[in-house]
């Protein structure tokens, strides 16, 4: 993690399930930061500021709820918001909230899921959002084992929402690992992420995970939503975007180095991938670093 960046200690005991904020504000001041607990963020009323969840930059609307989670750097910054009614509601909670074993029960995978991908940052539905708005600004007003239920239902309203969107590249968050149900896939994953700055050929994964290429090809996009091309380059981007907020490398040395063999190619793909191209990106991350430590 970037020295730069704040390591925050959360205010929930040991002795406590979770904790709850719930603030009118009319700024965002706190800098780029981390943490080991989960972090259930709502937010009204702040279009136009820029929210960063690990190399993901995106200016927000009016309302949102993001789930980010363990060790996952993120920040919002008022960027180009003019309200100065931002009301924030934010629920933190620890890792280890739910025990390993009670989080395999088959009724509990889809709580699971959500907190596997959570490393990742999530980004609810406005639909979502609007539905679960009463509930999540009113848990404060619940007290006890009726607000741990209220919160365990929360979670799980949401990990069974349609439209939910993931924010940061999976390889970016390089201490977690989202853990897939086939081991095939979890396989193939691992393996391209120890890969990623060398040549990763179809026929060589094909063969870890003992069938065909077309059969793979097929099997893999099936179980994760993306080609197994993408996630190839969607590993080597994400280590490409820790490079360079982490280091003075050069992009060109940066794209080598993460498995692109021609500048342009990286930039296209970094560009279409992040809206940015890799320069702005660090610029943009840069002038983000500057002004919160000022």
């Amino acid at each position: 993690m970037s020295k730069n960046i704040l390591k925050e200690i959360i205010p929930v005991t040991t002795a406590d399930c979770f904790t709850i904020f719930s603030r009118n504000k009319s700024t965002f001041d706190y800098p780029i930061h981390y943490h080991e607990e989960y972090e259930l963020n709502f937010i009204k009323n702040a279009k136009g500021v820029k929210r960063v969840i690990g190399d993901h930059m995106e200016e927000i609307d009016d309302l949102e709820l993001v789930l980010v989670g363990p060790n996952l750097q993120h920040v919002w910054t008022n960027n180009n918001c003019k309200s100065d009614k931002i009301f924030e509601v934010t629920i933190q909670f620890h890792k280890d909230l739910f025990d390993e074993k009670f989080l395999h029960r088959n009724q509990m995978s889809f709580i699971r899921k959500l907190f596997e991908v959570s490393v990742r940052g999530i980004l609810f539905s406005r639909e979502t959002t609007m539905q679960l708005e009463e509930r999540i600004t009113g848990l404060d007003k619940k007290h006890g084992f009726d607000s741990v239920l209220e919160l365990m239902s929360i979670l799980h309203d949401l990990s069974i929402s349609r439209n939910m969107r993931t924010l940061s590249d999976a390889s970016f968050n390089s201490n977690d690992t989202i853990y897939h149900s086939s081991r095939r896939v979890q396989r193939t994953i691992e393996y391209i992420n120890q890969n990623f700055d060398k040549p990763i050929k179809l026929s060589e994964v094909s063969k870890l995970a003992n069938m065909t290429e077309s059969a793979f090809s097929r099997f893999f996009k099936a179980r994760t939503g993306v080609s197994f091309v993408d996630c190839v380059n969607e590993s080597r981007i994400g280590h490409a975007s820790r490079m360079l907020i982490d280091t003075n490398h050069s992009v060109a040395e940066i794209a080598y180095h993460c498995g692109f063999n021609n500048i342009s190619n990286f930039n296209r793909i970094f560009k279409k991938k992040k809206n940015l191209s890799p320069k702005d990106f660090r610029e943009s991350y840069t002038a983000i670093g500057k002004r919160v430590f000022v």
